[in-house]
């Protein structure tokens, strides 16, 4: 097999909706046939999982490659077996969505059912929902326990979270950044807008999540019509790793100047 600092990478999407994943080939065999589209198993932080491979942009190789001790790695092409398993599994977790919001409401808990995912190997159940403040569902969690004879977790997400999840289109006609590029929600002020000289129509201004838009701090030091690395100018984004990851908001810029780093036009 190759060295790890050669190997080539397989690029992975766990679920329909987000980004790809960037795996070690693992245990593979070096002649081994992949194709996007393939199913195969992989071992991400939370154990065996299985997801689909995709094409990757080879000249991100550098930045995306895990370290060479990283968990994320292919463990084998998928059987037959374990593709009608996760079948099985998102039977499962429709099911249980469909018990936890009726339980949910018969508690009247103040807490949305976003997403229902159960562990590859069954080990868990994972239920993903949004809610104003704590909220106390000791209870519900033992009838779940008791309805499915396995661990149940709950995970409170945020309203961006949900929408990351969900995925969708902004009022850009893009895709969701959030389930494109963007690896972090950053904080978005008001601010920033205004020294965009944009329209505070709050309907403009606010995405699927309904908080501001998380485009409004990337493009910022495109304000005044600065261009550089960024998304801001109407040809795209220039920088190959992906707005908001590599753009002026966060350390590099392209050829321009934007002002809010080391860099200077040229």
């Amino acid at each position: 097999m190759s060295a790890p600092d050669s190997a080539p990478l397989v690029a992975v999407k766990l679920t329909q909706v987000g980004r790809a994943q960037t795996f070690l080939p693992g245990d593979l065999p070096a002649n081994a046939a992949l194709h996007p589209g393939d199913k195969v198993v992989v071992h991400v932080d939370g154990g065996p999982a299985i997801g689909s491979i995709v094409r990757r942009i080879p000249q991100l190789d550098v930045k995306r490659r895990p370290p060479a001790d990283s968990p994320q790695r292919v463990v084998r092409l998928a059987s037959r077996d374990d593709v009608v398993a996760r079948l099985k599994h998102q039977h499962r977790e429709q099911e249980a969505h469909r018990i936890a919001l009726l339980k949910i409401r018969e508690h009247g808990l103040g807490m949305k059912l976003t997403r229902v995912e159960q562990a590859f190997d069954g080990s868990k159940l994972v239920f993903y929902f949004t809610a104003d403040g704590r909220v106390d569902f000791r209870e519900l969690v033992r009838e779940l326990a008791s309805e499915f004879r396995t661990r149940i977790e709950m995970r409170q997400i945020g309203v961006r979270d949900e929408a990351k999840m969900f995925g969708g289109y902004g009022t850009c006609g893009r895709p969701l950044c959030c389930t494109t590029f963007l690896q972090s929600f950053e904080p978005v002020s008001i601010k920033m807008a205004k020294q965009q000289d944009l329209s505070l129509n709050p309907s403009k201004l606010s995405g699927l999540c309904g908080r501001l838009k998380c485009c409004l701090r990337y493009e910022l030091p495109n304000a005044k019509g600065v261009q550089h690395g960024g998304c801001g100018s109407e040809g795209g984004c220039d920088n190959p790793s992906g707005c908001g990851s590599g753009g002026c908001g966060s350390g590099g810029c392209g050829s321009g100047g934007c002002g809010s780093c080391g860099h200077a036009s040229r």
